[in-house]
C-alpha cells in the first residue's frame, strides 16, 4: 500500500476526496469525522485511487495491442512492434525504440498521464520503425495522430514543472 496522508481540514463539511502526489496518496476529510470514521474513508479513498491508476496504467501485453491499434489507424499497420514494455530506468526520455528488434519502451514516468499522451509516445515511437531519425520524414508520421502538438505540450509542461530537460537530442519542437 502506498503511503497515506490525511488531512484534516474545518471548512471541509461533508466531502471526501484523495488523490496521489508522487509516492503518497492525500487523503482530505471534514475535521468533524471520528477516528473510526477516518480510517473507513482512507481504506476506500486510497483503494479508489490505486483502481484508477490501474485502469490508466495498461499492462505490457495491453501495451502491445495498443501499439498495433494505433499502427493500424495512423501508419496503415506497417509499424509493427515485437514488444512493448514500460521501464523504470529512462529518466531522461519518454521512450525509446530500437528497430533492429522491433522493441519500444515507454518510461513509467508515463503511468498516470492521460491516455493520448500515452497514444502519442506510442506513435513517436512507432514512427522509428519506419524512419529511425528525427528529420521530416519522422515528423510527417508523427503527425498523423491528431493530438501529437497538444501531447508535445503536455509533456513539455511536465517537464518544465519538473525542471526536466529535453530528452537528449530530441527537442520536442
Amino acid at each position: 500500500m502506498a503511503a497515506v496522508e490525511v488531512r484534516r481540514s474545518k471548512r471541509r463539511r461533508r466531502t471526501v476526496s484523495a488523490y496521489r502526489d508522487g509516492d503518497r496518496i492525500i487523503v482530505l476529510v471534514p475535521a468533524t469525522l471520528t477516528r473510526a470514521e477516518e480510517a473507513e474513508w482512507v481504506e476506500t479513498m486510497v483503494a479508489r485511487v490505486e483502481r484508477a491508476e490501474a485502469r490508466r496504467n495498461p499492462s505490457d501485453d495491453e501495451l502491445l495491442e495498443r501499439a498495433v491499434s494505433l499502427s493500424d489507424r495512423y501508419f496503415g499497420g506497417i509499424a509493427l512492434p515485437e514488444s512493448v514494455r514500460w521501464v523504470d530506468n529512462q529518466s531522461a526520455r519518454w521512450g525509446s525504440c530500437t528497430p533492429g528488434d522491433r522493441t519500444i519502451r515507454l518510461s513509467a514516468r508515463l503511468q498516470g498521464m492521460p491516455t493520448w499522451v500515452i497514444d502519442y509516445v506510442l506513435v513517436h515511437e512507432l514512427a522509428h520503425l519506419i524512419e529511425p531519425h528525427h528529420n521530416d520524414g519522422f515528423w510527417a508520421w508523427v503527425d498523423r495522430y491528431p493530438q501529437a502538438e497538444k501531447a508535445k505540450g503536455y509533456l513539455l509542461g511536465w517537464s518544465a514543472a519538473a525542471e526536466l530537460d529535453d530528452p537528449p537530442g530530441e527537442s520536442l519542437d
